[in-house]
């Protein structure tokens, strides 16, 4: 007669529930209006993508706006999706989608790279920011937005520049006239971390680039995670290959008449935040979260400095981008992003559904209105 003994495992914390389950293409961007409606965007990463952004509506996934509007006419077609990196609705409770203009990570053409507005009352494209070559640059991958909308007279996005394959940095738009510029360019922080000095294991396997052949080389993704302070005052970025973030002055940033050696004089180095992703929110409470590659977790430092875990499960498969609610919940996709044959040596050891969860965090979203 045998005894069966239960062995102790991996210990959980914080709760999640499951908001959508993916069987199609691996999500990264999710994002709520304050009414609560909920949309995700698709990168054209190889997977096959009818749609680059969607709405979750009575648990299906609806082509948003419309299908139309994310068939495209090649990488550079200006008057419709190409392949979208992120969705972020603004303190406005617009929509802002935030299109790379890079399927494949392919080089950007000048009207693929863009910054879409859709106004949620009607349910249509009301603003186009296109950039110009000297901003958007043929290495450029636009990754994600944060939005002050006092700032100026209609407002102001800034945007990470996460290339692997040229300079990174961080885009600063005027939303009155859609000019745009450059800060930070090429700068030391906004880079990635690579072998020797930054080594990343995730599922017990180390995280780099591998071709079928064994050749490797270090995931090389630059400015990534973004957020914005409660009070506006700072932006956060981190890289997604280093365990280290960053912060610069927003009034800096914003200010055309300061020199990006200027800028760069605000940078202050936040720390260590104990492992690597590319996920970046903060809360009205002025609480900053960061997502963990490495460990399944989401992390947050509280405004006296100290840190605390919000949730940690085995079922958070590379929590990838974080979004703050109106609903008191933080929501997060989990994609699996690590398993991707890129990663794997040629072999695509995804397995869906691919997920969207949320937990709570008894605060909202900031709003800088």
């Amino acid at each position: 007669m045998t005894t069966e003994r239960r062995l102790a495992t991996d210990r959980t914390a914080g709760h999640l529930e499951v908001v959508h389950l993916f069987d199609g293409a691996m999500p990264t961007g999710v994002t709520v209006s304050r009414t609560g409606r909920v949309f995700v965007n698709f990168p054209k990463w190889g997977d096959e993508v009818g749609f680059t952004v969607a709405e979750i509506r009575d648990g299906a996934l609806v082509p948003y706006p419309d299908q139309t509007f994310n068939d495209n006419d090649g990488d550079a077609d200006p008057n419709a999706l190409v392949s979208v990196q992120s969705v972020v609705v603004d303190p406005a409770d617009r929509l802002w989608i935030l299109d790379t203009g890079s399927p494949m990570f392919r080089p950007t053409s000048h009207g693929g790279p863009k910054l879409v507005c859709v106004d949620l009352d009607t349910d249509e494209v009301v603003r186009t920011i296109l950039f110009p070559a000297d901003v958007a640059l043929p290495t450029t991958y636009l990754n994600d937005v944060r939005f002050d909308l006092r700032r100026g007279e209609a407002g102001t996005a800034f945007i990470t520049d996460s290339s692997d394959q040229g300079p990174n940095g961080i885009i600063v738009v005027d939303l009155a006239t859609g000019a745009s510029r450059r800060r930070l360019h090429d700068h030391p922080t906004t880079k990635a971390r690579t072998a020797p000095d930054l080594r990343i294991v995730v599922e017990g396997e180390e995280f780099l680039e591998r071709d079928p052949d064994g050749t490797t080389r270090p995931v090389r993704m630059g400015a990534d995670g973004i957020a914005i302070s409660a009070d506006g005052s700072r932006l956060f970025y981190c890289c997604l290959a280093d365990r280290r973030w960053r912060s610069a002055s927003t009034d800096a940033l914003a200010d055309e008449g300061l020199t990006d050696d200027d800028v760069a004089g605000t940078v202050v180095d936040e720390g260590d935040k104990g492992s690597v992703g590319d996920g970046m929110e903060t809360d009205a409470a002025g609480r900053l979260y960061i997502t963990d590659g490495e460990h399944n977790a989401v992390h947050r430092r509280l405004p006296d400095g100290r840190w605390e875990t919000v949730v940690h499960d085995p079922r958070l498969l590379w929590p990838d981008t974080m979004s703050v609610a109106a609903d008191g919940h933080l929501y997060v996709t989990a994609n699996q992003l690590h398993r991707q044959e890129k990663y794997r040596g040629g072999k695509d050891e995804r397995r869906k559904p691919y997920a969207l969860f949320r937990t709570p965090i008894d605060s909202g979203p900031v709003d800088l209105v």
